[in-house]
């Protein structure tokens, strides 16, 4: 996501030379601040968590150009570079190891998620994909085949959501395969959408279904430690296609912001969902400065991840709530915008947005009130 932002790890001062002090206009970075006795020396990265590591370090930003109409906090970037329209920038960064393991998740599928995962962020604003650069660092373990192998994804996906690769760079890795990809996009200024416009009586809507993208995982990792434990067994996937595409190869959701156009829906709120719902509502309530209630019996589970998680011993509301990678839309509409989206076939109302004073809380299927805690990707 575009919150991704670089740690520069701070310099020690250098000594002037020939007596020459240091102009204003080039002031040195501040040293490490020195542990004192009731000081701890570090904080370790899982105390903060991605987003609290994220405002942490993004404390001191400042904007210094009046193009940046929306820098961190977002799913992308916002630029006014003139005209009717506004820019929308967005960047994501995929991992071996960490976002995809290569003795299942074949090259072309990693391609093309790298980009759809991008592409998502852009349709979270409720603009138009035009561009993307991709970025790969590769150590000599793979091929040139390989590597075109995940250029056929790119170039997939790029064919499936009309976007233009326009660039990038290639390095070397000593550590397995990276991706970057950063995607560009276009959205006129009455029609972005941001984190922070969601109102109280507001009604929360996804697309989709949820939790599919965690089950899939679940059932390749399963089978992954069954194949090492025997090479002879052959995998039990058998009626798992749909799950193990959504982990594999995600759809962003850009159908669904063009069908918004064409009824004349504008939502008050959007982002994806990337790491699981729970997550996103507290995102969007965070922004807005709201609460919201959410109903357990209206989260939107495909029968075949009910079912399969059953099977696994998972909860498939919690499957929905954390699982994240789902990549399907969360926004809010107003009350008198229901009446255009009430027989969308894949538009389900699951709550609605309250005052901050009443919190953030799940109504179970037991008519429980649940506070919604995120239990998403933990990144560090």
């Amino acid at each position: 996501m575009m919150n991704d932002v670089p740690v520069i790890q701070a310099a020690h001062h250098l000594p002037a030379t020939n007596n020459e002090s240091t102009t204003k206009n080039h002031q040195p970075l501040p040293g490490p601040a020195a542990p004192t006795m009731n000081q701890p020396n570090r904080t370790e990265l899982s105390a903060l968590g991605e987003f609290g590591l994220i405002d942490r370090l993004t404390q001191g930003v400042q904007l210094y150009h009046p193009e940046t109409r929306k820098g961190i906090g977002d799913d992308a970037a916002v630029l006014d570079l003139g005209g009717p329209q506004l820019t929308v920038v967005t960047t994501d960064m995929l991992l071996e190891g960490v976002h995809f393991d290569l003795s299942y998740a074949p090259l072309p599928h990693v391609g093309y998620k790298a980009v759809a995962v991008n592409i998502s962020d852009i349709a979270a604003m409720n603009a138009i994909p035009k561009q993307i650069t991709v970025n790969i660092a590769v150590s000599n373990r793979f091929s040139v085949e390989a590597l075109e192998a995940l250029y056929a994804g790119i170039n997939s996906a790029c064919a499936e959501y009309k976007v233009d690769l326009v660039g990038g760079d290639t390095t070397s890795s000593r550590s397995g395969l990276v991706i970057s990809v950063t995607a560009i996009g276009q959205v006129e200024k009455d029609k972005i959408v941001y984190r922070s416009g969601a109102q109280p009586n507001d009604i929360l809507c996804v697309t989709g279904d949820l939790g599919a993208a965690y089950v899939g995982l679940q059932i390749m990792e399963r089978e992954k430690q069954v194949y090492l434990a025997n090479p002879d067994m052959q995998p039990q996937l058998e009626g798992k296609d749909y799950l193990i595409q959504r982990q594999l190869k995600p759809l962003a959701r850009m159908d669904v912001v063009h069908e918004l156009r064409e009824l004349a829906v504008q939502p008050t709120a959007m982002m994806d969902v990337s790491d699981g719902l729970a997550s996103e509502i507290l995102h969007i309530c965070k922004s807005s400065a709201v609460g919201a209630t959410l109903y357990e019996d209206k989260l939107p589970i495909d029968g075949v991840t009910y079912t399969t998680a059953g099977e696994m011993q998972l909860d498939p509301t919690t499957c929905a709530l954390n699982g994240g990678e789902d990549y399907e839309l969360l926004f809010t509409i107003r009350q008198s915008e229901y009446e255009k989206l009430k027989n969308h076939p894949d538009v389900f109302f699951i709550g609605y947005i309250n005052e901050a004073a009443k919190g953030i809380n799940l109504i179970t299927k037991n008519e429980n009130r649940v506070p919604v805690r995120a239990q998403g990707w933990a990144h560090f």
